[in-house]
């Protein structure tokens, strides 16, 4: 046999074809399951998550729960029927996890929590919780309240509450911050709250239950996101008072709609809550999944944003 340049070429570059899987890094196959689209929050946590795995190379399966326990439920055991590398998904509510996530470690399939935690006897069943503090989030609108008090020592002030979804550890954490905060402030007293289910129409629908039944004996309103209070302020207007004025006005996410109302006058402080997780997610992701060892709660950090900054802040941003 004659062995020419063309040839020595042809086995080369055939050999290297043939040794390209071997060295190619596998593709990291995620499942998510998503709450739903309730806010502007989650709108734009989807969406960081979605452009994080896309530029990461992940595979990402995605699935949304549309609010409903059972949905997240089915899109997990879909997940480990799929054999996925890991699992990761941000629970309606906290509890009720106990044996999907049993079923999850059983198949040997890693479980991270996003920015909500759920309440499970055994804390192996997940790896890792990403997301914010709620409960430091509720005591930041409580300081606010408190300070807010205190520029009128001794005058009562009435506080309406809307809640998140029943059940979900944001709702459960920043009510019990909040309450913690303002606690022992003379004058202080929550005279209604009840759920908003973090939507604008459900704000603005119990908003307008609470003007009925308060009449203009409302001084605070303490929304638990700022959707919530977004449509709570078109029920203020709507019974003829001023938000951020006659109602003062506290909620928390930080979203781009809450400091459009806060250079309104609308709105007079949100406390951030960041939902753009994604990249931090894939790494966290990638660490489990390569046997790294990460802490069991990772805190995202956040700030307060009064309604004097929001026009500076504003340009700034991202979601």
């Amino acid at each position: 046999m004659i062995t020419t340049r063309r040839t020595v070429l042809g086995l080369l570059a055939a050999a290297a074809i043939i040794q390209i899987p071997a060295y190619a890094a596998k593709a990291l196959t995620m499942g998510f399951s998503q709450v739903g689209a309730e806010s502007e929050w989650r709108t734009a946590n989807t969406a960081s998550i979605k452009d994080a795995a896309k530029k990461d190379g992940v595979n990402l399966k995605f699935a949304d729960a549309q609010q409903k326990q059972e949905n997240q439920v089915k899109a997990i055991r879909s997940f480990i029927a799929q054999k996925v590398d890991v699992i990761a998904f941000s629970p309606v509510v906290e509890s009720g996890w106990e044996t999907v996530l049993r079923e999850a470690q059983a198949a040997k399939i890693p479980v991270i929590l996003t920015d909500r935690a759920v309440n499970v006897t055994d804390k192996s069943l997940y790896v890792t919780f990403i997301g914010s503090d709620f409960v430091e989030e509720g005591r930041n609108a409580g300081r606010w309240v408190v300070q807010q008090a205190a520029k009128n020592p001794g005058k009562p002030m009435n506080i309406v509450e809307l809640q998140g979804t029943v059940g979900s550890a944001p709702a459960i954490d920043r009510k019990a911050g909040f309450a913690e905060a303002i606690k022992g402030t003379p004058g202080l007293t929550i005279v209604r709250s009840q759920t908003g289910d973090f939507t604008r129409a459900k704000g603005k629908e119990v908003m307008e239950a609470f003007l009925k039944a308060q009449g203009k004996n409302i001084n605070v309103l303490y929304a638990h996101n700022d959707d919530m209070a977004i449509g709570a302020i078109q029920a203020i207007e709507e019974a003829g008072l001023k938000p951020g004025k006659d109602i003062l006005i506290v909620s928390i996410d930080g979203v781009k709609g809450a400091f459009e109302a806060m250079m309104a006058g609308k709105l007079n402080v949100t406390i951030e809550c960041n939902p753009l997780l994604g990249p931090q997610l894939m790494q966290v992701a990638r660490d489990v999944t390569s046997g790294k060892a990460v802490p069991k709660r990772i805190t995202t950090t956040e700030g307060i944003f009064p309604a004097e900054v929001a026009a500076k802040e504003f340009p700034n941003r991202r979601y």
